[in-house]
C-alpha cells in the first residue's frame, strides 16, 4: 500500500482516516464491551385492554442498592470503552485549551455596587464580583466554587433587596432541582439568618427591603428526586423570622392546586403578580395590591388556554404580554382596578413574528424572531416607535432589560460562529459600543452558517442554520452532528458553544433545525409539534436528517444526531423509528418512557406536549406508539448509541435512560455499541461544573468520530493509508 503525505488537511480526506469495518470489529472486541446483566421482573399494566409489560420497572427505584449496583456496572463498561477510545485525551486536551478564557457576565447595578459574573477559564463555577466604581478594583462577593471541593454545588439564583443592602441566593447541590435559599448582608456579606430549604422551581421576589416571595412544594414522602410534586405553593419569607413563620400566599387550598406557582413583585413595589399553572403551557394569573394592609386576590386570566404575564406598570396602568388572540404575542394595556381581558387595549400589536419583550429605562425593547434570528426595536410607553437597534449581524441577542431610571443596559450577541459578546447600549442616544469582547482561542472568519429551507413529510417548510468550515467539499463524507429539540414552545437560535468550536475544528458539521413543537413561529407552530401532532416534530428531524444526505453535507456513515431532555426524546423516538438514518446517536437526558413520565416529579406538567396515557385510549395508542422505551425491536441494527444522564436528575428521572439502555443492550442485532453515561452528582444539566462538561464532550465526539471509523482526529496532518 502506498502512503500518501497530506500537508494541509482538507474536508475531502476525511473518508482517508477511517478504518475497515473489520478493523473496528477487532478493535471493539479488543474494548472488551460486555454488557452488564440486566434483570427482568413481571411487571405489565394495562391501558385500555392492551396489556404492556414493564420488565425494567425496578430500575426507577434510585433509592435501591440493585439500582446503585447497575448504575456502577454500566459505567464501568462505558468508561471503559471511552477511556480507550485512542484520540479521547487529544479531544479534551483541546477542549480544555479553547474553554480556558475569560468570560465576564452583563453588570447590574444593585445599591451602591455594581455586580457581574466572572470566570478565569476553566473554574467550575462562575463567580459574582463588584464594584462601587467603574475604576475600582472588583472585589469577590460570592465564590460557588468554594460551595463544594468537587464544585457540584452551584449558585442557581440570586436577588437583592430593593436598596441593595440584603441579597437571598439559592444552591442547587448536585444538579438537583430543590434549593437552598441563604440570606446575606450584602455589605458585610455575612449570613444573616438560618438557610431557607426544600424550596423548588421558584424564584426570589424581593419586596421593598423587609422580605421576598418563593415556591415550593411539600417535601414528598419517599424519594425525593423521582417522587410527583403537584401542588406548588407561594411564600413569602420576613428576613428576621423562620422559615416555619412564612406566610403561605397562595396554593393551599384544593381550588388553588397547580403544579407550577411564581409571584413577581413589580418595581415600584405596588403589586404582587401570581402565576399559577398545571402545565408548561396556558396559566391563570391573579394579583394583590401589595399598598392595601390586608390585600386581596384579584382574578386577570380565571383560566389556562393563554400564556399571560405582567411585564410593567405605571401606577396602576397594567402593560401585560399575552397569547390571547395573538398567537405570536402582543402587548395590551388595562387599569389595575379591571385587569380583565374585556377590558384590554392593544398597546403593541401583534405581528408575523414572535414577539419577545422586555422593558428597561423608560422604555419597551422588542425581540422579534424572523426566521430565528432577532431583529429588535425600542418603544416608548406611548407605544410609538422610537427605533430599530442595530445589531452587529445576523445571530441572536438578548438581555434588552433594566430598571427604570437606567440610562444605560447591557445586551449580549451571539451565533453559531461567534462568541457572546456583550454591548453597552446608551437607551437615549441607540448607540452601542462593545463591552466585553472573549478572548479565545478560536477564529469565527474561518467559518460560517447557512439559513436553507427544507420540506418534511407533510410539505411543511422547516428552517435549519447549518454551520461549518468555509469551502466544506460536499463530497458526503463530513462528520456531521444534527441537534434538535422541537417542544414546550422553546426556540433554538444560533448561538455560540465552545464545545461545538472543537467539533468545527475537527471539520464537522454542526445543523439545528427549527422543528414543530418550539416557539420559532409562535402557538401554532409549538400546537403543530404536540399531543397527537408530536410524530411531525420526528418527521421534522428525519427530513432534516434526509436533506444533509441528499445534498451531500453528509451521509448515513458520518451523521450523528442528538438532543437532550425533549430532545433526547426526539432522538430517541428518531432512531427506533429509523435506525437506518444514522451511524451515532447521542440521547441526553431524554424522556424515553412516555407511558409513565407523568408519574414522577413534576412530569404531569408537560401533559401540555405529550398528552398522557391516562387520558383516552387513542392518546395512549398513538403515545405508545413512539414511546421509545416500547420501540426498541428485536432484530433491528440500531446506530453506535452512547445514552447520557445524571444520577441526581429530578426533572426527567435517569429512569427513562436506564430503562431505554437496557433495551437497547439487550435488544441490538449489530455489533455497533449501546453504552450508559451515568454522570454521578450531577443532574438534569445547569451547574454543572465546567470539569465535567469538558470529561463528558470528550467522551461524546470521541464516541462519534471513534464510531464513525476514525481513528485519528480528522485535523491531524498525518500519514494516512491509501
Amino acid at each position: 500500500m502506498k502512503k500518501i503525505v497530506i500537508g494541509v488537511f482538507t474536508l475531502a480526506a476525511l473518508a482517508s482516516c477511517k478504518d475497515s469495518e473489520e478493523t473496528k470489529k477487532e478493535k471493539d472486541t479488543a474494548l472488551n464491551l460486555n454488557y452488564p446483566e440486566t434483570k427482568k421482573v413481571d411487571t405489565v399494566t394495562d391501558y385500555f385492554g392492551t396489556k404492556v409489560k414493564d420488565p425494567y420497572r425496578w430500575l426507577e427505584d434510585d433509592r435501591s442498592t440493585e439500582t446503585e449496583e447497575w448504575v456502577k456496572a454500566e459505567n464501568k463498561v462505558t468508561f471503559g470503552y471511552l477511556d480507550k477510545i485512542p484520540f479521547k485525551e487529544d479531544l479534551k486536551k483541546r477542549l480544555s485549551e479553547i474553554w480556558n478564557y475569560e468570560k465576564i457576565g452583563a453588570p447590574h447595578k444593585e445599591g451602591d455596587y455594581t455586580y457581574f459574573s466572572k470566570n478565569d477559564g476553566l473554574q467550575n463555577q462562575y463567580v459574582i464580583y463588584r464594584r462601587k466604581n467603574e475604576n475600582d478594583e472588583p472585589e469577590v462577593f460570592l465564590d460557588p466554587n468554594k460551595f463544594s471541593e468537587d464544585g457540584t454545588t452551584s449558585l442557581s439564583g440570586l436577588s437583592f433587596s430593593e436598596n441593595g443592602k440584603m441579597a437571598a441566593y439559592s444552591i442547587s447541590e448536585g444538579g438537583s432541582d430543590w434549593r437552598k435559599v441563604i440570606v446575606l448582608d450584602a455589605e458585610t456579606k455575612e449570613v444573616a439568618e438560618d438557610t431557607l430549604k426544600d424550596i423548588k422551581f421558584s424564584g426570589i421576589s424581593w419586596k421593598g427591603n423587609e422580605g421576598f416571595y418563593y415556591s415550593s412544594y411539600e417535601k414528598p414522602k419517599g424519594s425525593e428526586l423521582s417522587a410527583k410534586t403537584d401542588q406548588h405553593r407561594l411564600f413569602y419569607h420576613k428576613i428576621g423570622t423562620p422559615q416555619s413563620e412564612d406566610q403561605m400566599i397562595f396554593g393551599g387550598t384544593p381550588d388553588q392546586k397547580h403544579r407550577y406557582v411564581g409571584g413577581s413583585v413589580s418595581e415600584d413595589n405596588k403589586y404582587l403578580f401570581i402565576s399559577a399553572r398545571n402545565s408548561t403551557s396556558g396559566g391563570k394569573l391573579f394579583m394583590m395590591d401589595l399598598s392595601k394592609k390586608n390585600p386581596e386576590l384579584k382574578t386577570i386570566i380565571d383560566n389556562e388556554d393563554t400564556d399571560t404575564y405582567v411585564i410593567e406598570n405605571e401606577g396602576s396602568k397594567l402593560y401585560i404580554v399575552t397569547n390571547l388572540d395573538a398567537p405570536n404575542q402582543r402587548i395590551v394595556t388595562v387599569d389595575a382596578a379591571n385587569p380583565t381581558p374585556e377590558n384590554w387595549k392593544d398597546f403593541i400589536p401583534e405581528t408575523k413574528n414572535v414577539l419577545s419583550p422586555s422593558t428597561g429605562g423608560g422604555y419597551f425593547f422588542t425581540e422579534y424572531m424572523v426566521d430565528a434570528v432577532s431583529q429588535v426595536k425600542q418603544y416608548d410607553y406611548d407605544g410609538k416607535l422610537v427605533r430599530e437597534i442595530e445589531l452587529p449581524g445576523l445571530g441572536s441577542a438578548g438581555g434588552f432589560g433594566a430598571k427604570k431610571d437606567a440610562d444605560t443596559l447591557y445586551y449580549s450577541f451571539t451565533n453559531y460562529v461567534t462568541p457572546g459578546t456583550i454591548y453597552k447600549y446608551d437607551i437615549e442616544e441607540g448607540t452601542s459600543e462593545v463591552y466585553n469582547k472573549p478572548n479565545i482561542n478560536f477564529n469565527p472568519d474561518d467559518y460560517e452558517s447557512r439559513q436553507v429551507f427544507y420540506k418534511s413529510k407533510d410539505g411543511t417548510k422547516i428552517p435549519m442554520i447549518i454551520t461549518a468550515k468555509k469551502g466544506v467539499e460536499l463530497d458526503g463524507k463530513n462528520p456531521t452532528i444534527l441537534y434538535g429539540y422541537g417542544g414546550f414552545n422553546i426556540s433554538l437560535t444560533p448561538s455560540f458553544s465552545t464545545a461545538n468550536a472543537v467539533w468545527l475544528e475537527q471539520g464537522g458539521v454542526y445543523a439545528v433545525p427549527n422543528l414543530r413543537g418550539g416557539g420559532e413561529y409562535g402557538r401554532a407552530w409549538h400546537d403543530a409539534g404536540t399531543k397527537m401532532q408530536k410524530q411531525n416534530v420526528f418527521d421534522d428531524f428525519i427530513a432534516a436528517a434526509e436533506y444533509l444526505i441528499e445534498n451531500k453535507y453528509t451521509s448515513k456513515d458520518y451523521l450523528a444526531i442528538r438532543g437532550g431532555s425533549n430532545g433526547g426524546l426526539l432522538v430517541g423516538a428518531t432512531m427506533t423509528q429509523r435506525p437506518d438514518l444514522m451511524k451515532v446517536a447521542l440521547p441526553a437526558v431524554g424522556v424515553m418512557d412516555m407511558l409513565r413520565y407523568h408519574t414522577f416529579t413534576a412530569g404531569a406538567g408537560w401533559a401540555y406536549d405529550y398528552g398522557t396515557s391516562e387520558d383516552s385510549k387513542e392518546m395512549f395508542e398513538y403515545i405508545y406508539d413512539y414511546s421509545p422505551v416500547h420501540n426498541v425491536k428485536e432484530g433491528v441494527e440500531y446506530p453506535a448509541t452512547l445514552v447520557t444522564t445524571g444520577d441526581h436528575d429530578d426533572r426527567v428521572v435517569p429512569a427513562h435512560s436506564f430503562k431505554f439502555a437496557a433495551e437497547l443492550q439487550e435488544k441490538q442485532a449489530g455489533d455497533a455499541p449501546v453504552l450508559i453515561r451515568i454522570e454521578t452528582k450531577a443532574g438534569h444539566g445547569a451547574g454543572k461544573p465546567t470539569s465535567m462538561i469538558i470529561e463528558e464532550y470528550a467522551d461524546i465526539f470521541g464516541f462519534t468520530l471513534y464510531n464513525m471509523g476514525f481513528e485519528k482526529l480528522p485535523s491531524e496532518n498525518t500519514e494516512l493509508q491509501d
